[in-house]
């Protein structure tokens, strides 16, 4: 029976964790994804080939940045009633936007209802904060 257990691979969360740090490098790039859709054209071509370079350098920072930054921005949009509020909220909208338009084909109904729903109140919160409201 001990010899069953020694053959198993170890579950991914009991295997040592890598050392952080300067020391270990860039993180790889996830394995098995195709990094463009497949017989994608036009604008969805030139879109994923310019956004190569942007997904691969925000993929090398810290996980802990973009959230962070993303949430500080948009609970200064919800914190500032002014249009200041609004500009804070654009680069929400403008990131959760290009995600959305980069995952679009890969996603089921569900997912892109999701999206839209998210980029429809994030819009109305910059809206109200132009003092269309």
């Amino acid at each position: 029976m001990a010899e069953k257990r020694r053959e198993r691979p170890a579950h991914p969360m009991a295997r040592p964790r890598p050392t952080r740090g300067a020391a270990r490098g860039p993180r790889p790039l996830p394995p098995g994804e195709q990094f463009f859709t497949p017989g994608a054209t036009g604008l969805r071509r030139r879109v994923e080939q310019r956004s190569a370079a942007p997904l691969v350098f925000l993929f090398q920072l810290p996980r802990w940045i973009l959230p962070v930054a993303l949430v500080v921005l948009l609970l200064a949009g919800f914190a500032v009633p002014s249009f200041l509020g609004g500009l804070a909220v654009l680069p929400v909208v403008g990131f959760v936007g290009w995600l959305a338009y980069m995952s679009w084909p890969s996603l089921g109904v569900k997912g892109r209802i999701l999206r839209v729903a998210l980029l429809t109140f994030l819009l109305l919160l910059v809206a109200d904060r132009f003092g269309a409201f």
